[in-house]
């Protein structure tokens, strides 16, 4: 027996099923299907360079190489994780080896392209500009965030979507009846398991034949691959949530933007949904207090309390109880009446502030603690609002002196502001009648 003989390690099953041509390849029909813009492209032979822009396990890296297959081109991949300029270089070289003795055009295909920095990325510019290869990147995260400017004017950007159940259903079909995949073995899939399989792959159709494929090397050879199997080997499965990536932030902006929509059941969904991603729920706290000022305010300033309320029983209790307070405190503010006027006058002031930069502040409202600040002027004529007629001093200006008075704040005619909004118009009129006093400084 030859002790250093070793049988070779056979290839995962979706690697071993990825399709030979463009017809066989799955999902994407927005892009490949006959008359879509990728497939009229490349059939008019207008090849380009372009951005792959998707979650993970649709399909980026085998388009990319079923494009440089179907345009007879020369491929070549490098991955941002482990590769530098000096394997962009090498690259380079080969594409004009392959131009000069064969007349091939090169494709460059740059996995994780994201995480190439500013010069990385720069490096392909002149050789993308003179055609000396044309340049394919993948990417998970928005490109617009983290791909160079100049890079991005010279390659155009393709979304890729998630698998549908149609084209998950194609992927274990092939997987289940193809020799090179579990066709030997003669195993099925019911549908309820299949629903399972589906769930947890949650659109990634490399993640679905891994477990397919974990599941059959567990199955006897000519059974179905069942529920109960499935359930022992998948356990918690979480969704797509990458914490800081595209579908983090996607899914908070959903939340808030039901919230904002006085939708409690779309704000429910979407926090179910990121707490299934495995989302902390104590960040989901936090932006739900910044929900309650920013959308409901004064219209109804029992959101805020509530809403820290929820974050405190969070940070006390921890799971289920916190994430049922949370849950409590979404569906109130997403019931409030809303209004924007406090986040609105807040942001009007914040940029005049800036403006206008360092106004002295008037000597009637400068607090005077000592004899000198007296003397100087300080807090002179200053009218003490409760010894004024309904405890308002009409007329008083409480803006530098180079500063018209401004109303940024605009209570909406909703829940407690319109209330709020009948006293400031009332406040306004009795300004109306008494000559304002305008102070020199």
């Amino acid at each position: 027996m030859d002790l250093f003989r070793s049988e070779p390690v056979a290839q995962p099953l979706a690697a071993r099923l990825r399709p030979s041509n463009l017809d066989k390849y799955v999902g994407q029909e927005h892009l490949l299907a006959r008359g879509k813009p990728l497939r009229e492209a490349l059939e008019q032979g207008a090849l380009h360079s372009m951005i792959f822009w998707g979650p993970p396990g649709v399909g980026k890296t085998t388009l990319a190489r079923l494009l440089a297959q179907f345009c007879d081109a020369h491929f070549e991949t490098v991955s941002a994780v482990l590769a530098g300029v000096k394997e962009i270089r090498q690259a380079v070289e080969v594409a004009k080896q392959q131009a000069a003795q064969y007349g091939r055009r090169t494709i460059l295909f740059v996995d994780e392209v994201h995480r190439f920095n500013k010069s990385q990325q720069d490096a392909f510019l002149p050789f993308v500009e003179d055609g000396t290869l044309i340049f394919i990147g993948a990417t998970t995260e928005n490109p617009s965030f983290e791909l160079n400017n100049a890079l991005l004017s010279r390659a155009r950007v393709y979304v890729l979507k998630s698998l549908d159940e149609q084209a998950l259903r194609k992927l274990v079909d092939r997987a289940l009846n193809e020799e090179r995949g579990l066709g030997k073995r003669q195993l099925t899939v019911g549908d309820e398991a299949f629903k399972m399989l589906m769930a947890a792959a949650d659109g990634d159709g490399r993640r679905m034949l891994n477990f397919l494929e974990n599941a059959s090397d567990l199955a006897e050879d000519g059974s179905e691959i069942g529920v109960e199997l499935l359930q022992s080997l998948l356990g918690d499965s979480r969704r797509r949530f990458d914490k800081g990536g595209e579908a983090f932030y996607d899914q908070i902006s959903a939340l808030h933007k039901s919230v904002r929509g006085s939708n409690p059941d779309g704000a429910l969904y979407w926090f179910a949904r990121m707490l299934d991603g495995g989302c902390d729920p104590l960040y989901i706290a936090r932006r739900v207090v910044r929900m309650a000022s920013e959308d409901i305010g004064n219209a109804d300033p029992r959101a805020l309390s509530l809403c820290l309320a929820a974050w405190d029983v969070q940070e006390r209790l921890g799971s289920p109880e916190g994430e049922l307070a949370v849950a409590q405190a979404i569906t109130y503010i997403a019931c409030a009446p809303k209004s924007n006027a406090v986040y609105v006058g807040f942001k009007t002031a914040l940029r005049e502030a800036a403006e206008h930069g360092s106004l002295e502040v008037p000597l009637h409202l400068r607090n005077a603690p000592t004899k000198l600040m007296k003397q100087l002027g300080y807090g002179e004529e200053y009218r003490y609002a409760h010894d004024e007629p309904d405890a308002y001093a009409a007329g008083e200006d409480y803006f530098p002196e180079a500063l018209e008075p401004r109303a940024y704040y605009q209570p909406v005619p909703r829940g407690l502001e319109l209330k709020i909004g009948e006293k400031l118009r009332h406040l306004a009129e009795l300004d109306r009648l008494s000559p304002r006093q305008r102070r020199k400084p």
